[in-house]
């Protein structure tokens, strides 16, 4: 085996954890399989005969290349999804796929996406390496160009905005997909009170720009106003799994139009993303799961 052909292989041992730490970075799985690309094109180009810790390596480098994707956004102030929307990733309930398990680990949903969506691009960084991944602060402060101290700081400062913006979603699928099938049925019986029983009373409802094409609202706030949306309304919605979490799809014909995503907090329904763009839903390959 040549030297090129072991570089290959290493770099495919590592892919999975390398697709892990560029989606948390960007919120965007086209986004990190291009970041992954460019690592591979920079691995394939430099001598790495004096790196004796390469996965690390590999991971400084994905890590440099989504900061640079992240300021790049930021100058151009795009936004990587319309309606700060993040993109769901879709498991099989029995999925055994370890690229799947790396993406979807440490529960992270759409709210924790979200809130990382707002931070400034080093404090994006430093808090997904460290805390998400265990990279010291050692090895990522010459990444974001600041001593570790400094880098520590920048993590501190993400820690408390996402602790203070996001709440952490449950866990447990089995809760989820009671909550959501319960949802679900008083949806399709029109029980405005069972709606409401089920909602957090600061609930968000979002909309893709497909499914405000659609008819549905780009934005509703507040139990009242969601219950009333839903009421009498998921007559063909069937129950899913997406970003791991209980969630719906309406595929009338078998041919999925909308996914409807939950975030499920302390039992209650805390946020609801529809989601109808037809390239979205052909990335996502949507499972349905038997009622």
């Amino acid at each position: 085996m040549d030297e090129r052909e072991w570089l290959a292989e290493r770099f495919e041992e590592t892919r999975s954890r390398l697709r892990a730490v560029a989606y948390r970075m960007l919120g965007s799985l086209s986004e990190a399989d291009d970041a992954v690309q460019e690592s591979w094109l920079h691995l394939s180009r430099s001598d790495t005969s004096g790196v004796e810790n390469l996965d690390g390596w590999l991971t400084t480098v994905v890590a440099r290349v989504c900061l640079d994707m992240l300021r790049s956004r930021r100058s151009r102030r795009e936004e990587p999804l319309d309606a700060q929307l993040q993109e769901p990733i879709v498991r099989r309930e029995d999925a055994t796929d370890p690229e799947h398990e790396a993406l979807l680990a440490d529960s992270v949903g759409l709210a924790l996406l979200v809130v990382l969506e707002t931070l400034a691009p080093a404090e994006r960084l430093a808090f997904v390496l460290h805390d998400m991944f265990d990279v010291p602060f050692d090895e990522i402060a010459p990444v974001v160009g600041r001593s570790p101290a400094a880098a520590t700081q920048l993590a501190s400062r993400a820690r408390r905005r996402v602790r203070g913006a996001a709440a952490v979603p449950d866990a447990d699928v089995t809760l989820q997909r009671e909550v959501v099938g319960a949802f679900l049925a008083a949806s399709r019986d029109g029980e405005f009170d069972a709606l409401l029983a089920l909602l957090d009373p600061q609930v968000v409802l979002r909309a893709d720009g497909e499914s405000v094409r659609l008819g549905a609202s780009s934005e509703v706030r507040g139990a009242p106003a969601v219950a009333d949306t839903f009421k009498g309304r998921a007559l063909a919605a069937q129950p899913a799994l997406v970003n791991g979490a209980a969630a719906a799809v309406w595929a009338p014909g078998g041919r999925p139009r909308v996914v409807i995503a939950f975030t499920i907090t302390r039992g209650k329904i805390a946020e609801i993303e529809l989601l109808a763009d037809p390239a979205r839903l052909r990335e996502l390959d949507p499972v349905v799961l038997n009622d």
